[in-house]
């Protein structure tokens, strides 16, 4: 059996000696296959605690007052999430053409707890690819598959995350011992092999990952909006809009009026020209999307703090922000103290100093810090104080 293919054999099992020299690429190499495996486990960690963030952001237990300051927290870890994720395929791929020798090692199974482990190991190639093919459709709005994206990622993540941390459990002393070896990492000349070398393998990997990064990170990084040619979402001036009026079938009375209710001192009714004739505030705020684009734009509108206090609330209260839209996951959204106590958070009327416009959220729309973008409710019509 070549060198390059010592990995392969394991205390009982080996590749069949009639495919061995289809695999004598010293790429196929325990020390490739080890480092790939550390860049791996960075890039998915860093993709289940940003997604956890962006989850439980949409989502926050009873106990979970999330904070509204940065800013900019929420859009730089949605950002990170979806552009790393994306950046990470090439990675994920080269993982895979290094070890997939090992798909015929023969006997395929040895005991029961080899099952188990080639099983873990399943569960985990399985769970990247579903999080990573499945998180591509969702950025292109390209929904194919019959379930519901964000619940299945959600639980998937967990899936993926367990079988990694037993994958590195299980393969930490072949890392250790193949990482940390005194073996220069390319002992042939790349001239004298005559085949890509390892430092190329993984010059060209890191260049693949980079690549894609680059010309996608200009969707939520808008120095960079120039070379975006892989984003799902090519940037655009102003803010992008996910989901227009007519597609929301919003219909806008001329009789409209902001109801605040629920447990208030005084119910109020406020027309537009009321709402404008109240103290105006400004705020340069982003609208980050969960798909992983972003951009800011300049609001102009009424403090909800000062509505609310109009309407005599409690400091501790929960709001539930209510659209006109008649149907959606999203058509409310509910504001806890953190964010309706900032002074940055608006019901906005005005966009970049115009009105807003129908696909924007006219007549009045909730924008404020550190929010995913589903959360900055359109088209408000009802705030409910609970």
């Amino acid at each position: 059996m070549v060198r390059h293919l010592d990995h392969l054999r394991d205390r009982a099992g080996a590749v069949p000696r009639a495919i061995v020299g289809r695999f004598s690429s010293r790429l196929h190499d325990e020390r490739v296959a080890a480092w790939l495996g550390i860049w791996l486990g960075i890039s998915f960690t860093v993709a289940f605690v940003t997604g956890l963030i962006s989850h439980f952001m949409q989502h926050p237990p009873t106990w979970l007052l999330w904070p509204s300051r940065p800013v900019n927290l929420y859009r730089v870890t949605q950002g990170v999430h979806v552009i790393g994720g994306l950046a990470t395929i090439p990675l994920l791929l080269a993982k895979l053409w290094t070890v997939y020798p090992k798909l015929w090692q023969w006997p395929p199974v040895r005991s029961v707890a080899h099952a188990l482990e080639r099983g873990m190991v399943f569960l985990l190639v399985a769970g990247a690819l579903f999080q990573l093919v499945t998180g591509v459709f969702n950025v292109a709005r390209w929904y194919v598959f019959p379930f519901y994206f964000p619940t299945a990622h959600y639980w998937t993540s967990y899936v993926l995350i367990g079988a990694l941390i037993i994958h590195v459990t299980n393969e930490w002393a072949k890392v250790r011992r193949a990482v940390f070896r005194p073996v220069r990492l390319d002992s042939v000349p790349l001239e004298s092999a005559g085949r890509l070398s390892r430092r190329g393998f993984f010059a060209a990997t890191a260049a693949a990952c980079a690549v894609i990064a680059v010309t996608t990170v200009g969707e939520a990084f808008r120095p960079l909006a120039g070379i975006a040619w892989l984003a799902p979402l090519p940037p655009e001036r102003g803010v992008p809009v996910n989901k227009t009026a007519a597609a929301a079938q919003i219909t806008v009375r001329p009789d409209w009026r902001l109801h605040v209710t629920g447990v208030v001192q005084r119910e109020l009714r406020l027309s537009l020209d009321e709402l404008r004739a109240l103290p105006r505030h400004s705020a340069r705020l982003p609208i980050a999307c969960v798909e992983g684009w972003s951009a800011e734009g300049a609001w102009s509108g009424v403090r909800l703090r000062d509505v609310l206090r109009m309407a005599g609330v409690a400091d501790d209260a929960r709001v539930r922000v209510e659209s006109l839209e008649p149907t959606g996951r999203y058509r409310t959204s509910e504001v806890r103290a953190p964010h309706w106590h900032d002074p940055l958070t608006l019901l906005a009327l005005e966009l970049d100093g115009a009105p807003l416009t129908p696909d924007h959220g006219y007549p009045c729309r909730l924008i404020a810090p550190d929010r995913p973008g589903v959360l900055q409710t359109k088209w408000v019509t009802t705030v409910v104080v609970l």
